[in-house]
């Protein structure tokens, strides 16, 4: 079967330069697309836990919120990639990324509803979380298209370099959004009004969405041919997973996030409710790491055409379990800045496009949206396992040695070790690469370079010093 009329470019045969020129098009419609999205994750997903502890959620609806999304949203994408075999993907992306976006509306209803007092708690919280995991699955439903539809417009040797300065640019839209989000919502607070505040975000986020949406009508779609013998089972992938590549990395990547998943819902829980953090320090704690991922990615996408993306995995593999770790020593925002938020963008910044561009490298164009649908399943039910058992936790765990909070991070931060030093040297790099004889000589240039650029900067800006050492000449 071949992918139906994506664009109306496809009705007639073009040129291979014409091909090239309207990739590049769409590449950068790809990024004007990503910081509208953005808009709509800095001022409404990144606030969706505040929103329901607002709403009163106990722990362990904290943790349903983030298990249900993570598992039916991630369930799916299973549907989105047989969709595939049937609508275009510009069909498919465009109509479940507007659906998407008008969800926002059914969530911001809530808060009113319940300030009419026509929702207790209860049912507020569980409408979130029902209408949370729809807005999910339409999310979903359009995640193996675009993966798929990225896959054919990114340059092959130059994904890496491509992918960071998507990811760059975006994540510095959605760091700014989240920021003026906080002082926005602080002021709303001191007014009385804070869930009037988050009505107000959702709608900025349900325009956002919707102007994504509006992008992808402009894109290049290239025709993908799909035929019944690119399809294979949910349950065929299972069964010959531990005996390949890509299944392995899938199996760890899934093994990971149950560990990731325990502890990830009430680092929010954890600031707001134990350390009483003002929506500003919240979210200026969350956005360090935003930022530091903006600065590190670059870098990683360029170790990561030069040297591999398993290189990538294992550099994220060796940062990612100590996170968690440093937030049992402090609850102190400056100092969770310049540790464990530093080490999350670093670290995450890494992992993330290391794993994502792995995929692209170990599965063909035909059957991108299959395997990352299959790849989202597992994670899907990874992060279903990992929220629901540290909600009970946090629910229903009582220690008389420690805070239940730091207790769940030291499991995870362990959880993650032990999988990333059992299970990722199964991994084997899928392309050709350079030796990494100096990879390590170019990870520490990248990690001194800062302090090298402050130190002259410093001596710049003190006349004082050069004079004397001048004098002393």
């Amino acid at each position: 079967m071949i992918d139906k009329n994506d664009s109306a470019d496809l009705e007639k045969e073009i040129s291979p330069d014409e091909h090239e020129r309207l990739k590049k098009k769409s590449l950068n419609y790809s990024i004007v697309e990503g910081s509208f999205a953005s808009v709509s994750n800095g001022a409404g997903e990144q606030y969706l836990v505040p929103y329901a502890l607002a709403l009163n959620a106990n722990n362990a609806q904290v943790g349903f919120l983030s298990s249900f999304v993570g598992f039916i949203g991630a369930s799916s994408q299973i549907l989105g990639s047989k969709l595939m075999f049937k609508y275009s993907r510009k069909k498919l992306i465009v109509t479940f990324v507007f659906l998407q976006a008008a969800m926002w509306l059914v969530v911001l209803s809530l808060g009113l509803l319940y300030l009419k007092g026509a929702l207790n708690s209860f049912y507020a919280v569980t409408l979130l979380i029902l209408f949370y995991t729809i807005y999910s699955v339409f999310g979903s439903l359009a995640g193996p298209p675009w993966f798929s539809l990225l896959g054919d417009l990114a340059p092959e040797k130059g994904r890496g370099k491509y992918f960071s300065k998507r990811n760059r640019i975006n994540g510095s839209v959605a760091m700014i959004a989240a920021l003026i989000a906080s002082f926005f919502l602080d002021y709303m607070k001191e007014l009385g009004l804070v869930i009037i505040g988050f009505v107000i975000l959702f709608a900025i986020s349900c325009l956002g969405r919707f102007l994504s949406g509006f992008i992808f009508t402009k894109h290049y779609y290239p025709k993908l041919e799909m035929k019944k013998e690119h399809y294979f089972s949910f349950r065929q992938f299972i069964k010959k997973a531990p005996g390949n590549n890509y299944g392995k990395f899938v199996i760890f990547v899934g093994m990971m996030n149950i560990f990731v998943h325990f502890s990830g819902p009430f680092f929010t829980v954890y600031m707001l409710e134990e350390l009483h953090y003002s929506y500003l320090w919240f979210t200026l704690v969350n956005l360090a790491g935003s930022l530091f991922t903006i600065l590190s990615i670059p870098f990683w996408g360029e170790i990561g055409d030069r040297y591999g993306n398993r290189t990538l995995l294992v550099i994220g593999s060796l940062i990612v379990p100590i996170i968690p770790i440093f937030w049992l020593f402090s609850g102190n925002p400056i100092y969770l800045i310049l540790t464990a938020q530093l080490a999350s963008g670093i670290g995450w910044a890494a992992f993330n496009l290391g794993a994502s561009n792995f995929i692209y490298d170990s599965v063909t164009p035909q059957r991108r949206g299959l395997c990352v649908s299959y790849y989202n399943m597992i994670n899907g039910i990874s992060i279903f396992i990992g929220a629901m058992a540290g909600g009970l936790v946090a629910q229903y765990v009582h220690l008389s040695f420690m805070n239940v909070f730091l207790f769940i991070f030291l499991i995870s931060g362990i959880g993650r070790a032990i999988v990333s030093l059992t299970m990722l040297r199964k991994i084997k790099e899928v392309r050709t690469i350079e030796k990494s004889e100096n990879l390590f000589g170019e990870i520490n240039l990248f990690m001194t370079k800062p302090l090298q650029h402050f130190f002259r900067g410093a001596y710049a800006i003190v006349p004082e010093v050069r004079k004397k050492e001048v004098k002393n000449k």
